[in-house]
């Protein structure tokens, strides 16, 4: 806590939630339910490797046109520099991984993205300035590249790339939901509006740039300015969540986004779902489980 406490101002000091506890190694009585909750539901989120099946990606892999490859090799360079998801099960020549896989340095557009959110980790600025930053990475700097492969699992492309993309999507909302949680439960430090819009214009106009250059997006049949749409209407759900007025005022462009909420939505014949969660771990949550943990001591 110390350590974290350097990187604070005297003004997030004063910040309830922000102020060091003593008693933060107890875990009883939960002072904030809300966050406890979302901590449950990343518990209950959480997944492995093994249970993406890339067997048949190979074969889809084959039979994409050289547009195609070259759009999937540069999500996932994205995202190796980005969130370190390095899959080489695509085959990829090794002069041509090295050159995705070291994205930040040999993409003008990505280094653009990675240094925007490296300029936040280290900034003098205020703990709600670059937790509404981190917002944006997560909610906005991701957009784009989801968006895109549920586009090639809308075709039927690449099954095993896409479901790891449907939890991978599902894990960065959660990241995105829990950032605006902590900053609508800031007090004293919330930012002006205008100051929350000017960060957001900033993620969305890189983003889109990333879209239009580094990841043309009409090398598989997508709309470029309909995915700057969507961009900007991911961007105004964020806005809200952070408390602000719409800032573009758009419609989503792309219905088909709707059925693959991040949320998740069942299909019954699925083998598996990217709203899996681990059984039983959200029970202690809502109350509705068969076993219920209790402790009557006073904490």
């Amino acid at each position: 806590m110390s350590d974290f406490n350097t990187h604070l101002s005297e003004a997030d000091l004063q910040e309830p939630i922000l102020k060091e506890n003593p008693d933060r190694f107890v875990l009883f009585p939960i002072k904030y339910e809300a966050i406890w909750e979302m901590y449950k539901k990343a518990e209950a989120s959480f997944w492995t490797a093994e249970e993406v099946d890339l067997s048949s990606d190979l074969v889809h892999w084959e039979s994409l046109n050289d547009d195609e490859r070259h759009f999937v090799s540069h999500v996932l360079a994205f995202f190796a520099a980005a969130d370190g998801i390095v899959n080489e099960n695509l085959g990829i020549h090794p002069v041509q991984k090295n050159f995705l896989f070291h994205a930040t340095d040999n993409v003008p557009v990505v280094k653009k993205k990675a240094d925007w959110a490296m300029r936040w980790i280290s900034s003098a600025e205020s703990f709600a300035e670059r937790l509404v930053a981190f917002a944006c990475v997560e909610g906005i700097f991701f957009s784009g590249s989801f968006c895109s492969i549920f586009w090639l699992k809308k075709r039927g492309l690449m099954p095993g790339l896409t479901f790891s993309n449907e939890l991978i999507s599902r894990d960065e909302g959660l990241h995105t939901d829990f950032a605006c949680m902590l900053y609508n439960h800031l007090q004293t430090t919330q930012l002006p509006k205008e100051r929350i819009a000017s960060i957001v214009r900033e993620a969305v106009e890189i983003e889109k740039e990333f879209i239009c250059d580094a990841l043309p997006v009409d090398l598989i049949g997508m709309n470029s300015r309909l995915m700057s749409q969507y961009i900007e209407f991911v961007a105004d759900r964020l806005l809200v969540a952070l408390g602000n007025e719409k800032e573009y005022k758009v419609t989503n462009p792309f219905d088909w986004m709707e059925l693959i909420s991040l949320q998740g939505k069942t299909n019954f014949f699925e083998k598996r779902v990217g709203e899996y969660q681990k059984a039983g771990v959200m029970n202690s949550v809502g109350g509705e489980g068969m076993h219920t943990l209790s402790f009557t001591e006073d904490f």
